[in-house]
C-alpha cells in the first residue's frame, strides 16, 4: 500500500529542524515544528525575550533558515529586501515573545497569535501578522491598571502594553540566568 507523503510538510519539517537545531544545543530543550511560544520554558523565554546580544541571533537563525536562506549567520549577507522581510518577521516574533513573559507574569490574559505555532508565525507573516497586529493584547483580570485600560481606545491601549514591556523584561531578566 502507497502512502502519500505531503513535500511541503516534509519540507517544512526539515527547515524547522534545522532552523531549530542551535536552540537545542543552546537552551537544552527540544523544539519543533509544532513548538508554540507558550510551550517555551520560562528560561528560553526569558533569554529570547531580551533581543540583544546572541538572543537575537537565535530568532534571526530560525527564521532564515525557515525561509530556506541560510543561517543567522547570513543576515548581513541578505540582500536589503530579504533582510527587511527577516526583520519583520523578527520583530513581530519578539512581540509575541514579551506578549508572553507578560502573560505568565500575570499583566495579560491572552495576546493574539497565542495559539499558533513559532513556526506558522514566521511561515505565514504575511497573511498573519496584518490582523494579529491589529489587535490588542487583552490585560489581565487582575492588573489594578484594568478599569482604566477598558476606558481606552485601541492606539492608548496598546501604548499602554508597549509601556509594560521593559517592566517585563526587567522582571524576566531574573529567569533568564537561573539554571
Amino acid at each position: 500500500m502507497s502512502r502519500v507523503i505531503d513535500l511541503e510538510e516534509a519540507r517544512l519539517n526539515l527547515l524547522a529542524k534545522r532552523g531549530f537545531r542551535n536552540w537545542e544545543g543552546h537552551f537544552g530543550e527540544e523544539f519543533g515544528v509544532h513548538t508554540k511560544i507558550c510551550d517555551l520554558s520560562l528560561k528560553t523565554l526569558a533569554r529570547l525575550a531580551q533581543g540583544k546580544e546572541k538572543s537575537n541571533f537565535y530568532l534571526y537563525d530560525l527564521i532564515i533558515c525557515l525561509r530556506g536562506e541560510g543561517s543567522g549567520f547570513d543576515l548581513n549577507q541578505l540582500k536589503a529586501k530579504e533582510k527587511m522581510a527577516v526583520i519583520d518577521r523578527y520583530l513581530f516574533l519578539l512581540d509575541r515573545i514579551r506578549f508572553e513573559c507578560m502573560k505568565r507574569l500575570g499583566w495579560l490574559q491572552d495576546f493574539p497569535g497565542e495559539d499558533n505555532t513559532i513556526v506558522d508565525l514566521i511561515v505565514r507573516f504575511e497573511s498573519l501578522a496584518p490582523g494579529l497586529q491589529a489587535e490588542v493584547p487583552n490585560i489581565g483580570n487582575d492588573h489594578p491598571e484594568r478599569d482604566n485600560f477598558a476606558g481606552m481606545n485601541t492606539f492608548e491601549k496598546e501604548a499602554f502594553i508597549r509601556k509594560m514591556i521593559p517592566a517585563a523584561l526587567k522582571e524576566m531578566e531574573n529567569y533568564s540566568t537561573t539554571r
